[in-house]
């Protein structure tokens, strides 16, 4: 059994000083934190795998494609693979589970 809790991802994120730390990859499914400051830019490129963000906490836009909606603590995501996608208008740090299947990166040529 692979368990994590939350407070302990959260602390590892900040000691790795980037936004996004990965702690579970296995061939079909990979996980990870995605943290952004209230203010901040979503870098990301459109990724070679499905994702789904489900927002630990935070408020903040996201934009998939053409759409555009408002998330917070609660809000689930699905975003197909190769789909542009960022998060914008960052009101309050935003906390996000990212789900990638299969795991992160493994379709990429």
């Amino acid at each position: 059994m692979q368990a994590y809790e939350l407070v302990q991802l959260i602390s590892q994120q900040k000691d790795s000083h980037t936004a996004y730390l990965e702690f579970l990859k296995v061939p079909d499914l990979s996980m990870g934190l995605y943290i952004l400051p209230a203010g901040g830019v979503d870098p990301q490129q459109p990724h070679t795998e499905d994702e789904v963000y489900y927002v630990v906490s935070g408020r903040a836009k996201i934009q998939v494609a053409d759409e555009d909606r408002s998330v917070q603590a609660g809000s689930i995501v699905y975003v197909a693979k190769n789909v542009e996608h960022r998060f914008h208008s960052i009101e309050e740090e935003l906390r996000v589970l990212v789900f990638f299947a299969p795991a992160e990166y493994s379709n990429r040529e």
